[in-house]
């Protein structure tokens, strides 16, 4: 098929990861003739292979471990606890294909053309794709690309699979590991880590700063630490892997520790969760966009250098989280739309001081905004209020009563700075907070709400009125 016969549409979407996909439905909404370019599976690395498979598979072991510790709750359960592995991939992996599906329902629904294949930039307009129909050449007056990112490999060791696993490896393993190393206790680090444990295998955890999570506040860390140590992983901060030697019956290991003295460790197996690489090599990006480290850069709207090129999520510069990725691709959507005449729209840029981040370890972390070592860095007075789980009657009824949430106040503005929280369900409570910093919220309005009894979201509450010398229950 010759170029001048190439397909037309007004926006075509190279990906459909959380961010490809919701931009493509919101590109349609606003009546543009749209198109999306997808390799692989529709929802891309987040509903095929990362956010929600994890989340059943960690749903799981949560079962698991309230039924092996059913006692705790005055019940007994007769006869041995056993974990069938293959059952719960098999699971997870049919929540997956259930999302896989749905997207696919929803690209119909919103008379979104879908071509499989893989995808190369010929121009700011136009792309090739190679797929099972052969080559096809479609062009557009805007292009998205929303490529998204892949597991970083270790310099010395790639992983194969069998004994050196990235996240997609640890999904669906082959085997159960009986002693296993996770390198790496970032987000998907520290989930696989908490998986595995709960499941029964051997976990140790190294980390090369100085703290598990280390992105989140230090309080937060400090208590994960001690949490999963109480849970039986061993934990390794300030230290390296130097070395990986993988053989049919296991890996070997060279980890540098805190002291300097490199010792080498045999485990069954390895996770590599250090962080991740964009996919925009070889895709035609070299004289379209400019690139750092591999992402692409862009304006709060997702504009690269050239007018009709625009980029969202993983391939550009972080955080790297799904949600991010959404809430840019309807932004540049609706830029797009506004760009092409409609005058009805008013993009909203990224705000990044209002992004939340979630981990979903045993206990979970959740937090958005400065930490306090961050906002002191940044020449804020702050005031800042702990309230722990033990202090609310709904954790202790649960039986999950370690926690706490922390807020961080402007001192002189009132303005709410950041938030973190690890516990029991605060995943599902930390938008509580990003609503109120969104709405530009103050700690009056929040003290003067009401929360329901009894939630474990009065800690949040709490937390506000501790940060004031007002807390109630301690």
């Amino acid at each position: 098929m010759g170029f001048e016969m190439a397909e037309q549409y007004d926006v075509i979407i190279l990906g459909s990861g959380p961010g490809g996909y919701v931009s493509a439905i919101r590109c349609a909404q606003l009546g543009l003739k749209t198109a999306i370019v997808e390799r692989e599976n529709l929802g891309g690395i987040c509903l095929n292979w990362g956010c929600i498979p994890t989340k059943a598979l960690l749903r799981s072991a949560e079962i698991l471990h309230y039924a092996q510790h059913a006692t705790d709750y005055g019940l007994k359960i007769a006869g041995e606890i056993e974990a069938d592995l293959e059952a719960v991939v098999k699971r997870s992996r049919g929540v997956a294909k259930q999302l896989n599906q749905g997207v696919t329902h929803l690209m119909k629904k919103n008379k979104i053309a879908v071509h499989m294949g893989e995808g190369t930039l010929n121009g700011p307009t136009s792309l090739t794709v190679k797929g099972e129909k052969g080559e096809e050449k479609l062009s557009a007056k805007h292009i998205i690309v929303a490529t998204g990112a892949r597991a970083r490999d270790l310099p010395f060791a790639k992983a194969d699979g069998k004994r050196i696993w990235t996240y997609r490896h640890a999904m669906t393993p082959s085997e159960m590991p009986k002693k296993l190393l996770v390198i790496g206790s970032g987000a998907i680090g520290i989930e696989f880590a908490s998986f595995y444990n709960d499941m029964g295998a051997d976990v140790t955890v190294v980390e090369m700063l100085d703290r598990l999570v280390p992105v989140e506040d230090k309080d937060v860390s400090a208590f994960l630490e001690k949490a999963v140590t109480k849970q039986g992983m061993n934990i390794m901060t300030g230290a390296g892997v130097e070395d990986i030697k993988a053989s049919d019956s296991g890996v070997k290991a060279k980890i540098k520790g805190k002291d300097g003295k490199v010792a080498e460790h045999e485990f069954s197996h390895c996770i590599v969760a250090i962080g991740i690489m964009p996919n925009t090599e070889n895709i035609g990006l070299e004289k379209l966009a400019e690139m750092d480290r591999g992402f692409i850069q862009i304006d709060p709207y997702g504009r690269t250098k050239s007018k009709s090129l625009w980029a969202i999520g993983d391939c550009t510069p972080g955080p790297w989280l799904a949600h991010k990725a959404s809430h840019e691709g309807v932004t540049t959507a609706e830029a797009i739309a506004q760009e092409l005449g409609n005058k009805d729209v008013h993009p909203h840029p990224l705000n990044r001081d209002a992004i939340p981040g979630c981990t979903y370890c045993h206990p979970q972390i959740a937090s958005f905004g400065m930490t306090e070592a961050k906002a002191k860095e940044a020449g804020y007075e702050v005031k800042v209020g702990m309230f722990p789980f033990i202090g609310n009657g709904k954790a202790i009824a649960l039986g999950e009563a370690e926690g706490f949430t922390k807020t961080v106040f402007d001192t002189k503005t009132g303005e709410l700075l950041g938030a973190h929280m690890i516990g029991a369900e605060v995943t599902e409570m930390i938008q509580g907070y990003v609503v109120g910093k969104t709405l530009e919220t103050t700690e009056i309005e929040l003290m003067q709400t009401i929360f329901p009894h009894p939630t474990i979201s009065e800690s949040m509450h709490e937390s506000v009125l501790a940060a004031y010398g007002r807390a109630l229950h301690i």
